[in-house]
């Protein structure tokens, strides 16, 4: 009997040769990130007894500034004097009062606010009117140093530094509605361990 010869494997059909010149296919936009929701801003809370709460930051402010309070400026040297009386005097029940820094006073800046407060000279400037008015707009923030005193101005939002001399300002005090919990140092957090098991000997045999 004559065998069959075997059958010859057909080779894929060849990829059609992309003709010259042309453009790879573009690749697809990645899809947009869903935009986040816009968080509206609480209104400030007027307590009754010269304080300001912020809901939003967690700050508390008082209601009036240095200028209001004693008619006068200070310099940096001579702030302490200004919230030392207020933490003497335990004013609206607190003793933890102190100069803002820089995060705290942006807090009370918005752009584009129609309301306003007006200072000392009547000029009305952009501040929320829960505050009163014939204050000043700037106040003494914490980052001043030796090298150089830091006053911030609320109508702008922003920080002009100067070299130590006889620079004057007005204060607004803030405090910490919520004290900050302070971290425990590594390895010194106790932890209530759970009492350990007495291993029970095995009764001798009888």
């Amino acid at each position: 009997m004559s065998e069959t010869p075997p059958e010859k494997e057909t080779a894929p059909p060849a990829a059609e040769a992309k003709p010259a010149g042309a453009k790879p296919a573009a690749a697809k936009p990645a899809p947009k990130a869903a935009a986040k929701p816009k968080v509206e801003k609480k209104p400030l809370i007027d307590n009754k007894d010269g304080t300001i709460t912020d809901p939003n930051s967690g700050l508390m402010w008082k209601q009036t500034d240095a200028w209001l309070d004693m008619h006068k400026f200070y310099t940096w040297k001579d702030h302490p004097e200004y919230v030392d009386k207020f933490n003497a005097d335990k004013f609206a029940g607190h003793s933890d009062w102190r100069i803002p820094n820089k995060a705290d006073a942006m807090t009370l800046v918005e752009k584009g606010r129609k309301e306003t407060v007006m200072d000392k000279n009547g000029t009305d400037f952009p501040f929320d009117p829960i505050f009163t008015d014939g204050c000043v707009s700037n106040t003494w923030i914490s980052e001043c140093t030796e090298e150089e005193v830091i006053r911030f101005d609320f109508k702008i939002g922003s920080d002009f530094k100067y070299p130590p001399a006889e620079i004057w300002a007005s204060i607004r005090l803030v405090r910490d509605v919520a004290p900050k919990k302070e971290e425990a140092p590594a390895g010194e957090s106790k932890q209530e361990e759970a009492p350990k098991e007495e291993s029970k000997e095995p009764a001798p045999a009888a």
